[in-house]
């Protein structure tokens, strides 16, 4: 999730008695909804001393136990979906639908899969050896919690990939301190509240407003650190973990390509591209952030996603159905996004429509497609995290394929085809975490998929059995049952003829394979 951070210094910082607060503002709006603690390194560490007290009767309640905490907070977030979206979309500034969808509808499905699937994920698993000197021993692998889970999380999905993080550390049995975006840290307040009155301990789950220094102090103090941010500020991130060996996971930069292949369903592909593209202001680590059609269906691709974009419409929400895109919801972002067009329309790119930019009380950037676009180009090479859609004209999937792999990025990709056969192999070729054949982003609700980047888009992964055992350490034990004799042939003191006997075992067991002659 490739967004920028707050630059040390850059919150907006408001003074309340003698405590400094941040400005929560609504993007969409300019107005200042709230301000939150900005909380300090002395704090934080109060913080971290009260999760780690907390956290072993919140792994012995049992997967059972915390089971049923997950599933009251389920209920708890649909029953009150209409206040979390009204929190979500004041902090964002997004449409009514993408919170109501890519919010509530992952968080709703996380509560429920994470309580489900914990326990087999984590469950012990029992061994089998190869090796003839382990038999008749028992060989087991248990998962157990870290103990102390620092989540640090981005400003586009406050509730999705802040919140969301929380949970499987939740259910593996940690306690959790989330640093929310200081940009939109209420909708994680608001969580945090609605879990406690269904039951979560206190202190087991913890939310750390505050700016970068915040984040930098939570890194220092817990067991594991994951961060969904800039592919920079994740390398810092790492940097500081390496000073004290705590482990990370990382989701960071994307810039995720389309390849639309000459017999593709044209509809579908340009319905999917400008939807893709667009949704939530194209503010996603998985947005399509560029295209690659192949000539004989171009013109007609590019004539359906220009009709399709033109009509967007883009507002302050006022409730459901009112708008299509909405703002730019960190204040340095719109400047990004307003370089990448610039950049492109100085080296002979064309923008069919939108283009423009307004910060007059709201921030927006219009729905925009680019065509004659190629490499030298900032959007084509880089994030831009905007509601923009570059379109390149390519002769063959081979070179399809060479310019999506030509990036740092390997998060997310796609390719539309009707020749299925063709289409998954060329997703086969493609250098990222995840691929979708006519289809984007719905393998992000498939909770049993693997969602992780390639390259310089992270290190680990969400979701599966890898997105919870991330949050926990192995341990293996041996149990040897039966024991003959009180001394092993192997062990002290050596002699010639045991020496020669287990010489010649090591012969019988591994050197009877067929040598090559």
């Amino acid at each position: 999730m490739g967004i920028v951070e707050h630059p040390l210094g850059s919150t907006n910082a408001v003074e309340t008695g003698s405590r400094p607060e941040i400005a929560v503002e609504n993007p969409a709006t300019g107005e200042i909804i709230a301000t939150v603690p900005n909380r300090s390194a002395s704090e934080l560490a109060e913080m971290a001393a009260r999760g780690r007290a907390v956290q072993p009767g919140w792994e012995a309640l049992g997967f059972d136990g915390r089971a049923e905490v997950l599933t009251r907070s389920q209920k708890w977030l649909i029953d009150n979906q209409k206040r979390i979206i009204e929190t979500i979309v004041s902090e964002t500034g997004k449409a009514y639908e993408d919170a109501l969808l890519a919010e509530i509808g992952y968080t709703a499905g996380a509560f429920k899969f994470w309580a489900k699937n914990a326990p087999e994920y984590l469950a012990d698993e029992r061994i089998r050896s190869a090796s003839p000197f382990v038999k008749g021993r028992k060989l087991v692998v248990r998962y157990a919690p870290v103990g102390l889970v620092g989540v640090i999380g981005p400003w586009n999905f406050p509730l999705t990939n802040s919140f969301g993080d929380c949970i499987p550390a939740l259910a593996a049995g940690n306690s959790v301190i989330l640093k929310p975006s200081e940009v939109t840290p209420l909708t994680s307040m608001l969580l945090a509240e609605g879990m406690r009155e269904c039951g979560l301990p206190e202190d087991v789950l913890q939310i750390a407003t505050g700016d970068g220094t915040t984040g930098a102090a939570l890194v220092e103090l817990v067991d594991f650190v994951m961060f969904t941010g800039s592919t920079a500020t994740g390398r810092k991130v790492l940097a500081e973990a390496a000073k004290t060996l705590t482990p990370v996971g990382l989701e960071l930069g994307g810039n995720d390509p389309m390849i639309v292949l000459a017999d593709a369903d044209v509809d579908r592909a340009a319905n999917s591209a400008a939807y893709y593209a667009m949704n939530n202001a194209g503010q996603i680590c998985i947005s399509v952030e560029r295209v690659y059609v192949e000539a004989p269906i171009y013109d007609e691709f590019v004539a359906k996603v220009t009709e399709n974009v033109r009509g967007l419409r883009q507002e302050a929400p006022t409730g459901p159905g009112t708008i299509d895109v909405g703002a730019v919801i960190f204040p340095p972002q719109l400047a990004i996004v307003q370089d990448h067009i610039k950049d492109a329309v100085d080296k002979g790119a064309k923008v069919l429509v939108g283009g423009g930019s307004r910060s007059d009380g709201g921030r927006f950037i219009e729905p925009t497609v680019l065509v004659d676009v190629d490499h030298t180009m900032a959007c084509m090479r880089e994030e831009t995290f905007g509601p923009t859609l570059p379109i390149m004209k390519v002769e063959s999937a081979d070179e399809a394929i060479r310019l999506a792999n030509d990036s740092f990025y390997g998060l997310q990709a796609s390719v539309y085809s009707k020749d299925l056969d063709k289409a998954e192999a060329v997703a086969r070729r493609i250098e990222a975490g995840s691929v979708c054949v006519n289809d984007c982003q719905v393998n992000y609700t498939a909770l049993e998929l693997p969602m992780g980047g390639w390259k310089d888009s992270g290190l680990g992964v969400r979701h599966g059995a890898g997105g919870i055992r991330k949050y926990t350490r192995s341990q293996t034990i041996l149990v040897t049952k039966f024991a003959f004799g009180k001394k092993d042939l192997h062990m002290h003191p050596y002699t010639a003829k045991r020496t020669g006997f287990l010489g010649r075992l090591l012969t019988f067991v591994y050197g009877r394979g067929r040598s090559k002659s």
